[in-house]
């Protein structure tokens, strides 16, 4: 088990159901690292108040902060920790293996993360929008950073039916490619749990918490890998009771379309 350096410190600003924070908090978890945290009040938009901004400028969590250092974005954050504390290890030690784990990782950045964005934000945060008011919809659209421009799209009703639908396929796409990689190994890139493994599993967390389980469940390998990653202890300590978002459901015409399309 890997422990802190005398004296040093470990400050993590999240929030449990955070996905992007899932990915670090499993990784904190897997290493061992003692580690204070701080849960920002989303709801009240504390992730965009000024000191906050003057520690992460993309108003978003999560953010590190590492005997005064400050590390920003979830995976850029779990590279950090490897570099850091590099046992027990979540990547392989060959330069090839690497290569292997961090293809993944950019991938599940490029086409995952943010397709799981457009249902879950459906769900959750455009119900939110619609109570508001005109100027005050406006003004919380306009105090984004980075995602500004994603909150205009959404609007108050919530992203359109196209946009699911691309979300799903990419969705559908993200579990297609894993079960292809898993008819090989236990594990996303190889025979050990690694970085890529905890990228994606906080994905495929909100899947079933959003109604999506039905995208994978013909695909064994995935099923046999989600049952192998929920029995790891970093995983357990990670999805603690209020860190999920359970019991939602999704539109089954649109899931019937998405596979059709997508396995045509």
């Amino acid at each position: 088990m890997t422990t802190a350096k005398a004296g040093s410190s470990l400050l993590l600003y999240n929030w449990p159901t955070s996905t992007c924070s899932q990915k670090v908090r499993m990784c904190l978890h897997f290493k061992g690292l003692s580690w204070d945290e701080r849960i920002l009040d989303w709801k009240n938009d504390e992730h965009l108040s000024a000191w906050y901004l003057d520690l992460n400028p993309n108003g978003v969590v999560p953010t590190l902060v590492h005997d005064g250092a400050i590390i920003t974005d979830s995976s850029v954050i779990n590279e950090y920790l490897e570099d850091v504390f590099p046992e027990p290890g979540l990547l392989p030690k060959d330069a090839p293996g690497k290569a292997r784990v961090r293809a993944w990782r950019q991938f599940i950045d490029e086409v995952p993360t943010p397709a799981i964005r457009i249902p879950s934000m459906n769900n959750r945060v455009a119900p939110v929008f619609a109570r508001l008011g005109e100027d005050e919809y406006q003004d919380r659209v306009r105090r984004r950073t980075i995602r500004r421009h994603f909150y205009a799209r959404m609007g108050k009703a919530g992203f359109s039916e196209a946009e699911v639908i691309e979300s799903l396929e990419r969705l559908r796409d993200t579990v297609q490619r894993m079960e292809a990689a898993l008819k090989a190994s236990s594990w996303l890139a190889g025979s050990q749990m690694t970085i890529a493994d905890i990228s994606i599993a906080p994905t495929i967390v909100r899947m079933e918490d959003t109604g999506l389980r039905t995208l994978w469940t013909d695909c064994p390998h995935v099923v046999q890998w989600y049952a192998r990653i929920q029995a790891e202890p970093c995983f357990k300590a990670t999805f603690h009771a209020g860190a999920r978002h359970e019991g939602t459901t999704y539109r089954p015409d649109l899931l019937a379309a998405v596979l059709r399309n997508v396995d045509t």
